[in-house]
């Protein structure tokens, strides 16, 4: 009787959902409606996590977007769970990058609140201690998601951009990752593999190798091989895009030679229409052959290191790449698991990228050490109508100027510090997503509150950071 019965709710619930779809589209989340199949097994999922590089919140067709084809993500959104209200964790590459990698808010780490720049330049005041002790980068004695898994019977790879250190003591294959193919900085010539200072970047295991090719494609032909390989044990594959990152070159703008270090389209915020089409384009029918791969027991999350810049479309959010406005901040995310996330679901509850990482050590049961606690929550539990009650903190400092950010339900409060100059704002996203009303002055305890908290987040997550002159050593 009992086993009858389960199979008549089983059934009665795909009913449902299939009903749904027919009749309304979309199921969507806000805080509870479906139920997924996640009970833990000695069956591990395989787990793959791919980053696109600077998409802007509208840039794809299940996002809005008419004049780029993305077929391939767009299904993946009707066949999985499309994201709302995904956050990264940095208003930039490099944090965000970190923060997935270690599970907690980079302000930790110390050097990476900021994107490194090119050809390994310190943006801000730790970050320009860090680099004249050859320290800027995520330290291997940091437990990361790569190891952790590594130490639970995964097989680990990378394929695309690193950004997380030039110094040979960040390589990526010293922090858990099995195979390693990558970018080693945040930008580079994808047919000459060079930056616009003239490094070279493209490595393997630590050191630079020579290939030929469009980087998109390149690091995906690495993944497919490696998804086809063959595994006794379940993987992980960490596929961080170049694109649609500047340099600004599609799969048919190949040169004889490497890309002036003058030229225009190394700037972030002027690409010719046509080559972001063709570059995002190209990166769609790439994650084809990747889905293509993946067999049924893979989880596959799609998501972008940051918003977009003046070249990408944020809409209907304020504020561009570098700023803590949702337009800066607010990704597309992607999560497809056939047979495991409900088809054709739209969750609207706020998430995290290192909300992934606590999401996939969970399913990996991998362990983090107890002295190194993931602030992120399992994203499967929000699909299973868990709502967390969490406050969102941002901060990105670059040279004399630092963006803030706190949400805190539907308030967000907004700071703008550029030397001695700040500006201040306090939004209600339920009413305003767009952030055009500055409730500051009509809300002030609201602001003094949220200002509160976010000094208190602040003061204690960037109090034992690297790069403080009062700190112990360079590497702690």
């Amino acid at each position: 009787m009992l086993q009858n019965r389960i199979c008549f709710w089983i059934f009665c619930i795909a009913l449902s959902i299939t009903t749904q779809l027919i009749l309304h589209g979309p199921t969507r989340l806000t805080a509870a409606d479906t139920t997924t199949d996640i009970a833990p097994t000695s069956d591990r999922p395989n787990l793959v996590f791919v980053l696109a590089d600077d998409l802007g919140y509208g840039d794809l067709g299940c996002y809005g977007r008419k004049d780029i084809q993305t077929p391939r993500l767009d299904q993946m959104a009707a066949d999985g769970v499309r994201f709302t209200a995904h956050y990264a964790n940095g208003a930039e590459c490099s944090p965000t990058r970190a923060a997935f990698l270690t599970g907690r808010y980079q302000q930790w780490i110390g050097g990476l609140e900021c994107a490194i720049g090119t050809g390994n330049v310190g943006r801000y005041d730790d970050a320009i201690r860090l680099r004249d002790t050859h320290d800027l980068g995520l330290p291997v004695s940091i437990p990361t998601l790569p190891a952790q898994l590594k130490s639970a019977g995964y097989e680990t790879a990378i394929f695309g951009k690193w950004h997380l250190g030039y110094e040979p003591k960040f390589a990526p294959h010293l922090h858990g990752f099995d195979h390693t193919y990558y970018c080693i900085g945040g930008e580079m010539d994808y047919f000459h593999y060079t930056d616009n200072v003239a490094g070279y970047n493209l490595f393997r295991d630590g050191k630079p190798i020579r290939d030929e090719g469009y980087f998109t494609d390149l690091i995906t032909d690495e993944a497919v091989k490696f998804i086809n390989g063959g595994h006794e044990r379940p993987y992980f594959l960490y596929l961080p895009y170049t694109c649609p990152h500047s340099p600004f070159q599609g799969p048919d703008d190949r040169q004889t030679h490497p890309l002036p270090l003058d030229s225009p389209l190394w700037k972030q915020g002027s690409a010719p229409p046509d080559v972001y089409r063709a570059m995002i384009q190209r990166m769609d029918q790439q994650l084809g052959r990747v889905l293509d791969s993946v067999d049924a027991n893979t989880l596959v999350i799609f998501a972008s290191d940051n918003g977009g810049t003046k070249s990408a479309r944020n809409d209907p959010y304020r504020g561009i790449k570098g700023s803590t406005f949702e337009g800066g901040i607010r990704v597309p995310a992607i999560a497809y698991w056939p047979g495991k996330l409900p088809a054709g679901t739209v969750c609207d509850v706020p998430t995290l990228t290192f909300d992934w990482t606590r999401t996939f050590s969970d399913l990996a049961q991998a362990d983090f050490p107890e002295s190194h606690q993931l602030e992120g929550v399992n994203v499967m539990d929000i699909l299973d109508g868990e709502h967390p009650d969490r406050v969102l903190y941002w901060r990105k400092p670059r040279g004399e100027s630092i963006w803030k950010g706190v949400r805190d339900g539907d308030w967000k409060y907004v700071v703008d510090r550029r030397g001695d100059r700040e500006k201040t704002y306090l939004f209600q996203l339920a009413d305003d997503e767009s952030e055009s009303q500055n409730l500051i002055d009509q809300y002030p305890d609201t602001a003094k509150r949220l200002r509160a908290l976010y000094d208190s987040w602040e003061s204690t997550t960037r109090r034992n950071r690297r790069g403080r002159p009062d700190a112990k050593t360079a590497t702690e």
